[in-house]
């Protein structure tokens, strides 16, 4: 854990006591400050009695006495209102931040010179967070990932010479962190998501920014320019004078990382040379994981690892569960779980990599549903719905791929593993790419990952 002493001797209140709020208490407490935990939810109030944390009202107490507020980042900002207490917190003056501002501000205390390497983007930030961590511990490093990949940023051990942190960042954990200011700063990629929670793309567009933008003059800001919204923002972050390395997956660039025939180029003044290759690597398969991997090779370069190393540790990476993730092969059939595409964007990107798919879509639908996805429904060979959208899905996919409506995840994966054996096709694959958010049917992507793998082991 890292002690947050940059409040010490000072009250703190923290709202949301799920896993990052309860850490977050932990670090405040373990540094000296003096902390008072609050949650709407009974249970999280509970958790923190369990574990020793003082809990109250945080309508009852005194705000000119409070130092900080740290919201957790499942409670809302700004968007579709902010939070009571955010509104309680802003009337007295006091700052609101998160979890990632206390670990950048206790980190500038320790020691500055520790790498902190920050990756965000609509899509593909966990892979590259863990591959990014994984190139550096197979080289020799002490690298540990967390964040919003799993484990809370202050469960890591402190900031010291010789550590190295990559730390996943959500939009919600950027927007609660004004000071936020890694060594190498990562942005894959922009499409739409969460604008429930931010209102419009421009606004989720400008917090995610601010991840590269605070990047300091001697570090460097690694962007996508893939998309429209990213090629704008590493324009602007050049042109604040920050060192700036474009990557791009469907085009040569004069200067920057690209990829050319499952080869990482690295060009500068129009002269490419090879990084690494990509060809062949069950767990980055496709080129949304090409993006991933020139985004990890270039921090990776940045902080000092050599194209030998680079290579070594991208061939050696397992990959993440629920990402692409091949569970089984069957009967001369791919069985892949990629529960964690939540939108359309991130479907594409799995839709891309194949071409003989039986594909498990549906859940609770995002904004747009899966009419973006009609250039990938000739290599869909049967679709099967699920969840909420099953119906919505059906409309968009009526009379231009088969579908059938299987309702529950189960029933889809017996549907769809019975038709890609019978089919006498090459390289059959089914596919879980939901494009859709799982709170319909599963708490999380997680869960509903686990529950398709059980699905498929059940299998005959």
């Amino acid at each position: 854990m890292i002690p947050v002493t940059a409040f010490a001797g000072r009250r703190v209140a923290v709202f949301g006591l799920g896993s990052s709020g309860l850490v977050s208490c932990r670090a405040l407490m373990a540094g000296g400050a003096d902390v008072i935990g609050f949650d709407d939810n009974a249970r999280g109030l509970a958790e923190a009695e369990k574990a020793g944390i003082a809990t109250a009202d945080l309508r009852q107490q005194d705000w000119s006495k409070i130092a900080a507020l740290v919201l957790a980042p499942g409670v809302p900002l700004t968007h579709p209102a902010p939070h009571w207490t955010v509104g309680v917190a802003r009337n007295a003056a006091v700052e609101v931040i998160g979890d990632i501002e206390l670990y950048c501000r206790e980190r500038r205390r320790s020691t500055g010179a520790t790498p902190f390497i920050a990756i965000t983007g609509t899509n593909g930030k966990s892979t590259t967070t863990a591959l990014t961590a994984h190139l550096f511990a197979s080289a020799g490093y002490e690298a540990a990932a967390g964040g919003n990949i799993g484990t809370a940023v202050l469960a890591l051990e402190s900031p010291r010479a010789g550590r190295m942190h990559v730390i996943e960042c959500s939009s919600f954990q950027i927007d609660l962190a004004p000071s936020l200011d890694p060594s190498v700063g990562i942005l894959l990629n922009l499409s739409e998501d969460h604008l429930d929670r931010h209102g419009t793309f421009e606004h989720y567009a400008a917090i995610k920014e601010r991840l590269v933008a605070g990047v300091p003059q001697n570090g460097t800001a690694i962007v996508g320019v893939d998309d429209n919204a990213c090629q704008a923002i590493a324009d602007r972050v050049e042109k604040a004078g920050k060192r700036v390395v474009r990557i791009s997956v469907r085009r040569p660039l004069a200067d920057g990382i690209y990829l050319e025939a499952e080869q990482l180029m690295l060009a500068s003044g129009g002269t490419a040379t090879p990084i690494a290759s990509v060809g062949g690597i069950g767990s980055l398969r496709g080129t949304h994981n090409a993006q991933n991997a020139a985004a990890a090779a270039g921090a990776a370069l940045a902080l000092g690892l050599s194209t030998e190393q680079i290579q070594r540790g991208l061939r050696s990476f397992p990959g993440l569960a629920h990402r692409m993730e091949q569970v089984a092969h069957r009967g001369g059939v791919l069985f892949v779980n990629d529960s964690k595409a939540t939108n359309a964007d991130a479907a594409a990107r799995a839709l891309a990599s194949f071409s003989n798919i039986f594909w498990i879509a549906g859940g609770k639908a995002k904004s747009g549903g899966i009419t973006s996805l009609s250039g990938y429904f000739p290599r869909i060979r049967k679709a099967y719905l699920i969840g909420e959208a099953a119906d919505e899905f059906a409309g968009t996919l009526e009379g231009k791929a088969p579908y059938v409506i299987s309702r529950t995840l189960d029933v889809a994966v017996a549907d769809a593993a019975r038709d890609a054996s019978a089919a006498g096709i090459a390289d059959p694959v089914v596919l879980l790419s939901p494009a859709c958010a799982s709170y319909d049917q599963f708490p999380n992507f997680e869960v509903r990952g686990a529950a398709f793998r059980t699905a498929v082991e059940s299998l005959r």
